[in-house]
């Protein structure tokens, strides 16, 4: 069953605001863009790729594509956001940081660092009380 404009209450108001959305969607592209225009090129030769950098290139292909996707459904994807800020911190945090207190950034860490510090943009974009609200308070899915 479709909905349309009618069925819709007239008390009916999105929980999330249409600015909102559209600030997802641009963390949803500024991912998607300079995923796809990285990562992209370099699926041709996967194949002969380290095995981890392989990896790499596959994973970061894939979420380019769900990336792209959150621009029509952007609370959908939101874990997408999620996964990005997640693993980001994570790295800035377990490898970064150390390496950084420890003196031992060497230029291609520097570099990482540098392109995972633009995780504050999709930080800023993510609806985070919809997030709590949905993610962590609400009841999960039934076990059996």
């Amino acid at each position: 069953m479709t909905l349309t404009t009618t069925d819709i209450p007239a008390t009916y108001t999105p929980e999330l605001s249409l600015l909102r959305l559209h600030l997802m969607r641009g963390g949803y592209l500024l991912m998607g863009l300079g995923l796809a225009l990285v990562k992209w090129p370099l699926l041709p030769v996967a194949h002969a790729q380290p095995v981890f950098e392989g990896v790499v290139t596959c994973l970061l292909s894939a979420v380019a594509v769900l990336a792209l996707l959150g621009l029509r459904h952007p609370v959908k994807l939101l874990p997408v956001l999620l996964l990005e800020v997640t693993w980001k911190l994570i790295w800035l945090t377990a490898v970064a940081l150390p390496r950084y207190v420890a003196g031992d950034l060497d230029a291609a860490t520097g570099e990482v660092l540098v392109n995972c510090s633009l995780v504050v943009l999709i930080i800023a974009v993510t609806p985070w009380r919809h997030v709590w609200r949905h993610y962590v308070m609400a009841s999960g899915d039934r076990w059996r």
